[in-house]
């Protein structure tokens, strides 16, 4: 048991490693402060956690299977990119109105925002679907009754995430000091922003 958690978690960090879209909103939303960071993660662990519960129920089998169903998610998943990276420029557009708003604040966002947009990143990704399904089974012991076990190895992965993409948020708390300038802020949205918008482009046409 203790070999499978250790190999269970070393996987585990190894995915939470790999960039992706997850990665690029987390980051982008700790830009804006700490709360709003930590709560995109809390919304796409509660994703990592309900695509690890319908793998032990089979449900993501049924995207895997079923070529027009995967397909409707990646033009969701793509849509969902798009509008972020869309909007992420857009915001980074409206601030650059000349150097008297160097150090204006961040506008704030509500708890329940950035909790929604970390959750609905992650549910719009058929990959985590798929992802979930061939990732969790493998860890499960012979003879070990799979649905529970499953469902405590999906619980396992979105606490160790919630740890892991933790530090993200706090070291981009640490570097406020630097961040919280307006022109490094910008820039830094225009880079998140156009890394969403490729990843929403390259979802959108994948086969």
């Amino acid at each position: 048991m203790l070999t499978t958690l250790v190999a269970f978690l070393g996987a585990c960090t190894l995915i939470a490693a790999s960039p992706g879209p997850s990665t690029v909103l987390i980051i982008k939303q700790s830009l804006r402060s700490r709360r709003a960071g930590f709560m995109t993660v809390l919304g796409n662990e509660t994703g990592i956690f309900l695509w690890g519960l319908a793998a032990a129920c089979g449900l993501t089998a049924l995207v895997a299977a079923s070529q027009l169903a995967y397909d409707i998610m990646r033009v969701v998943g793509a849509v969902v990119l798009l509008a972020f990276g869309a909007q992420t420029l857009w915001n980074a557009r409206k601030k650059k109105t000349g150097a008297d708003e160097e150090d204006a604040p961040v506008k704030a966002q509500s708890s329940w925002a950035a909790y929604r947009s970390g959750l609905l990143l992650n549910l719009a990704n058929p990959k985590a679907a798929v992802f979930a399904m061939s990732f969790l089974p493998q860890f499960v012991p012979s003879g070990a009754p799979q649905l529970p076990f499953m469902i405590g190895l999906a619980a396992l992965w979105a606490v160790y995430e919630v740890g892991y993409y933790g530090l993200y948020v706090w070291f981009v708390g640490r570097m406020k000091a630097v961040l919280s300038r307006a022109a490094v802020r910008r820039r830094l949205e225009q880079v998140s922003g156009g890394v969403l918008v490729l990843l929403g482009v390259r979802l959108a046409v994948e086969g």
